[in-house]
């Protein structure tokens, strides 16, 4: 089916940054999935063409384009490329880490951090998550304390994307360890800090060029004008930027979504059995015929989506919904998909192995599909109990 949510301007930035791809990752992806990360002459080079931080106000540097279909474009051109844990540290340097920075910052904290990481110089990092935490980031103990002019971090993260090449962290820690939400509070961490160390490159089964690693906090001093949106605000300021991780995380899914199910089709239309190609049989015919409705459906729901966060009306159970959607016919088009490629879908030398092995990440980070779940299932009866909506149907 035909998008509508582009027009002749994003399909110029799609054309440009095909290009790129094409030019700048495919040709040194396989080499980057050995070493497990990057060069950082790429990222460079993609802030040196205006692909990071197009939200970026002109007066920091950027576009001003606060348009976030850019951002869905930049999604879907490195997964129907195939190279999308290349690629990542674009998507989570622009979806994820820029939003707290633009948004939850002040002026002088703009100015110092914000037009490097539009020029390539900076690359950033969320880092929330925790040994034995996971996605309860209610219950996170890394702690900073106030010393004079300081803030002095201690504690560990671990699952941190752009681990080893980031130059700036967004660490979220408790400044008050006897509350739970509102005792956490957001602090920039620079490259080079004391006290700051990088621990494991970890060994992950897909989206192996993607560099993670574990971060370490040992009286790791930081200045006090690193603090990011007021003390205790960390909590309220995350929950508010998931939303747009979540829909950046369903865009990717989304169009893995159709990469896949396109290298399915294809392969099942040249291979042949008992006599017959395998798209002619029925059994390979309903399977995908329903998969193809399924991902029609939520590709229309999840550009909807994209429309109204650009209008800022997306809602985080909105989100919860597209992550959730988009992931889990990820899972369902890949498993297919090897499947229907018989022995030759198990060989990492075709697109569907790949495929399958960069997925599974999908519904886990950004916070875990059962995570999901329970926000949707939360506003079950004000959205859709009769009592709420005056017993519409």
């Amino acid at each position: 089916m035909k998008r509508e949510i582009y027009d002749e301007t994003h399909e110029d930035f799609r054309a440009s940054f095909r290009s790129f791809v094409t030019t700048e990752i495919v040709p040194h992806h396989e080499k980057w999935e050995e070493a497990g990360r990057v060069d950082r002459d790429m990222f460079a080079k993609a802030g040196e063409l205006g692909f990071l931080g197009m939200a970026v106000a002109e007066e920091y540097g950027g576009l001003g384009q606060d348009d976030f279909r850019f951002n869905v474009i930049i999604g879907e051109e490195l997964q129907r490329a195939g190279v999308i844990g290349s690629g990542m540290c674009i998507t989570l340097h622009n979806d994820v880490v820029l939003p707290y920075l633009m948004h939850a910052t002040d002026d002088d904290q703009r100015r110092r951090w914000l037009p490097k990481m539009v020029t390539g110089e900076i690359m950033g990092a969320i880092s929330m998550t925790e040994p034995g935490t996971g996605s309860d980031l209610a219950s996170i103990r890394t702690t900073a304390a106030r010393i004079e002019d300081s803030w002095v971090i201690n504690g560990a993260k671990t699952f941190v994307t752009n681990g080893l090449n980031a130059d700036l962290y967004v660490v979220a820690a408790k400044t008050d360890p006897g509350q739970k939400r509102k005792g956490i509070s957001l602090i920039a961490v620079e490259d080079g800090t004391e006290g700051f160390t990088r621990g494991r490159h970890l060994d992950k089964i897909g989206l192996r060029s993607q560099d993670t690693a574990e971060l370490f906090f040992d009286d790791a001093r930081v200045p006090a004008a690193n603090l990011i949106g007021g003390e205790g605000k960390g909590f309220s300021i995350l929950m508010q930027n998931l939303a747009q991780e979540r829909l950046g995380l369903s865009a990717s899914a989304i169009s893995a979504c159709r990469t896949a199910l396109g290298h399915t089709v294809d392969y099942c239309a040249q291979r042949e059995a008992f006599g017959q190609r395998v798209l002619d049989m029925q059994n390979t015919r309903f399977k995908l015929a329903e998969l193809a409705a399924r991902f029609d459906s939520v590709e229309m729901l999840f550009d909807r989506l994209v429309l109204r966060h650009n209008n800022g009306e997306v809602s985080g159970h909105d989100a919860a919904k597209a992550k959730l959607l988009t992931t889990e016919l990820q899972q369902d088009i890949v498993q297919l998909g090897v499947q229907l490629h018989g022995g030759y879908g198990f060989m990492r030398e075709y697109p569907i192995a790949r495929a399958y092995l960069d997925a599974p990440i999908q519904t886990i980070f950004g916070g875990t599909n059962e995570i999901m779940r329970e926000i949707i299932g939360r506003t079950l009866e004000s959205d859709y109990g009769f009592a709420a909506t005056g017993g519409r149907s």
